[in-house]
């Protein structure tokens, strides 16, 4: 760990972390009643204990400005029993033909009218749950922390909407055994009510944000008290059976061969062994994705792409690995995806006292035959995790991390602490370091490295400022996080006003510029990036994003020219169509053994056409393409296209067809999916996929074809049960 940087950063820290001030918001709780006869989750706001229930008024916007009366006017209601939370949402909306919604799957709201219950279970200021319900009664749910939000967990809860002549109304049902909360009497919680009108571009609160406080709901929570509530055991068992058959073209023979069929029997088990301390167990887990990663343009890359975790079992308290100051080089330190096929795994998370919070993670990941490790005699790859998180004042803490991979004669070890600090109510500071121990075969030696980062963030209603330093040394790795690049130091700035014009089409307007400096330790060159950018928000969920870039980049020890002009626009343009996209003309490096200067431009184009409530079709468009600057040859195109096409027969049950072109390698995937969710865990799912090549068979051998050729065939069935008991 280098001296020069090591030093100062620490004792920045220990000087704002004894001058950091508490800060905390102080307002009444809200009380809700108590019933003995609870509502019927209808969507109709008729049982008789919202007659009793308090209720609450006066959203005030956020988004696109502070402090304005969100246009159409929303009451929420709140009760609760022994074993469930409950809220009631009428919301009023002068033109009820105007409102944007859909009965579609779980997690595909964010562009429609949707209202959302902010809910801090332990009011430490430190994560929350976000429960989205559209006028339809569908659901999204995520988890937000460290100033990310993951929409990937799927909490068991429900809701029910009615679309009427003066708007709509929502009910929600929350069982406390769906959540982690500190035990006692009574249990305290924090909670932001959300509202969104789509086609004004609005959202608003209550309580409202503070425009000196910005962005940070968080620190905004309003307490939320209840009394008497049921402590309960939390057992839940998730039995799942998958079936696939798959086939593919034989080299041999030139037609489609069996390659066997896999029944695949796996059991998950969650249990509370306090109301706030959860472990999970598995064997043989199911990972099995219902839909495949679409396709992204994965020539010409100087990292991996990056896949978000859609796996159940490490969902559970998955923002509490979130880190300080991460950023483009260093995402995180867990990426679970790293897990890629594990035999068994165990976790432990939650809370162990008020303010101390612990993640544990032991999984077995089997390697498959053709892996190099494996062939060295490893069967297993076992991965570590241990998380840890103190909570200080505000939504700041101070956490520690300690994880591991490792095989017979070759392992990577990292360990270090991060933190965030709330300075005042509109400012935080967050950090890391770390350090890392690599052996990569037996013979190797082992190699040391470190990653420290700071960041600085200052949000209100006119103004942005964000200040970040990094420096990952050169041997410097993670195998359980997403690293994309090391060896580099790093100093930027991004300073962003916010103007707010008088208009009823333009909403808001931020300008700003970033500037950066980063030092390539490998070679000892310099980089730099500045960047001039101006966003518009307009109504409609419309949206215009304007960028130029003056940059230059380090590789293989040349500097090469990466700068250029960047666009993206997307709209709502009616209720029944959406429109968005990206478009760049940049430098570019050829990212291979002997790189040259480049020219690169790329388009990405989505349609998403919901003629009905029911029934929606997306179509993409991506292009990229490459030039040589000194020989104006072009070095490769690439297009893929895909349309996706869902048809909602209600809440629970669907039907999707999915065709996808790539152009560069000319094939053809298409995928048919029958799906049932009854809710999180109990599924049945049916698919049936193929995958087609422009190839014939002639002469004994493959040749190019104008024709697709099927060169591959799968069919799955799963079925999983959730019991909670």
């Amino acid at each position: 760990m280098k001296p020069r940087l090591a030093k100062p950063m620490l004792a920045l820290l220990l000087i704002i972390f004894f001058a950091a001030p508490a800060w905390s918001a102080a307002n009444s709780p809200f009380v809700p009643v108590k019933t003995d006869t609870p509502p019927v989750i209808d969507g109709v706001l008729d049982d008789a204990v919202w007659q009793q229930a308090p209720s609450l008024t006066g959203f005030k916007t956020w988004m696109p400005d502070y402090d304005h009366d969100l246009s159409e006017n929303t009451i929420v209601y709140y009760a609760y029993d022994s074993r469930n939370i409950y809220f009631a949402f009428r919301c009023f909306d002068r033109q009820p033909d105007q409102i944007k919604t859909s009965v579609t799957s779980r997690d595909n709201i964010r562009r429609e009218d949707w209202v959302c219950i902010n809910l801090d279970s332990f009011n430490d200021h430190q994560s929350l749950y976000a429960l989205y319900s559209n006028p339809h009664g569908i659901q999204e749910d995520s988890v937000f922390a460290n100033g990310k939000e993951d929409i990937s967990v799927d909490l068991v809860w429900y809701s029910a909407g009615k679309i009427d002549k003066e708007g709509y109304t929502i009910e929600m049902q929350i069982p406390f055994k769906s959540l982690r909360f500190a035990s006692g009497n009574p249990v305290e919680m924090g909670v932001i009510f959300e509202r969104r009108i789509s086609r004004r571009s609005e959202q608003g609160t209550y309580p409202p944000l503070s425009s000196n406080q910005g962005m940070f709901f968080l620190t905004q929570m309003n307490p939320i008290v209840f009394e008497g509530v049921k402590k309960e055991m939390l057992l839940e068992v998730l039995p799942a059976v998958t079936y696939s058959d798959k086939k593919s073209i034989s080299a041999a023979s030139g037609s489609l061969e069996p390659e066997g069929s896999l029944t695949d029997l796996s059991l998950t088990a969650k249990v509370g062994l306090t109301s706030n301390l959860v472990l999970d167990a598995t064997w043989n887990p199911d990972f099995s994705q219902v839909e495949a990663d679409a396709g992204q343009v994965d020539v010409n890359l100087r990292y991996a792409l990056y896949y978000p975790e859609k796996r159940p079992f490490f969902l559970e308290g998955a923002e509490i690995f979130n880190i300080g100051a991460g950023n483009d080089y260093l995402n995180s330190v867990v990426h679970t995806r790293q897990i890629v096929d594990p035999r068994a795994g165990v976790r432990l998370t939650g809370k162990l006292g008020k303010k101390d919070t612990l993640a544990l993670i032991y999984a077995m990941d089997d390697l498959p035959e053709d892996n190099s490790e494996y062939l060295a005699g490893n069967d297993f790859a076992h991965f570590s995790i241990l998380r840890y998180k103190r909570a200080l004042a505000g939504d700041g803490y101070l956490g520690a991390f300690a994880t591991g991979r490792d095989l017979e004669d070759r392992f990577n070890h990292l360990a270090g602490i991060d933190g965030q600090f709330r300075l005042d109510p509109s400012r935080i500071l967050n950090f890391h370091a770390f350090g890392s121990e690599t052996v990569w075969d037996a013979d190797s030696e082992k190699l040391k490295g470190h990653s420290l980062g700071v960041k600085f963030l200052s949000n209100t209603r006119k103004f942005d400022l964000e200040f970040n330093a990094l420096d990952i040394s050169k041997d410097f790795y993670t195998a359980t996080g997403y690293l994309t690049r090391n060896g580099i130091s790093n100093a930027n700035v991004l300073i962003t006003p916010k103007f707010y014009p008088k208009s009823k089409i333009l909403r808001r307007i931020d300008t700003g510029i970033s500037s950066s400096w980063s030092r390539d330790q490998y070679w000892e060159m310099n980089e730099s990036e500045n960047i001039l950018f101006a966003n518009f928000y307009m109504i409609k969920n419309s949206y215009l994003s304007l960028f130029y870039r003056m940059s230059d980049e380090v590789f293989m020890g040349e500097k090469f020219k990466t700068g250029g002009f960047l666009m993206g626009f997307s709209s709502q343009i009616s209720k029944y169509l959406y429109l968005q996209l990206s478009y760049r003309n940049t430098n570019a490096i050829r990212y291979i053994e002997n790189p040259y200067q480049g020219e690169e431009e790329r388009l990405s184009a989505s349609v998403l056409f919901q003629p009905s409530n029911n029934f929606r079709s997306a179509f993409t468009y991506t292009y990229s393409e490459f030039y040589r600057t000194s020989t104006d040859e072009k070095i490769f195109d690439y297009t893929i296209l895909r349309s996706k096409n869902t048809w909602q027969l209600n809440r629970y049950l669907f039907l999707r067809a999915i065709g996808e072109y790539n152009v560069y390698y000319k094939q053809l995937l298409t995928d048919f999916l029958a799906s049932f969710t009854y809710i999180p865990g109990t599924v049945v799912h049916v698919g049936y996929g193929s995958l087609f090549d422009r190839i014939r068979w002639e002469n004994e051998r493959f040749v190019e074809s104008d024709r697709f050729l099927e060169t591959k065939r799968g069919f799955f069935f799963k079925i999983s049960y959730l019991w909670r008991l």
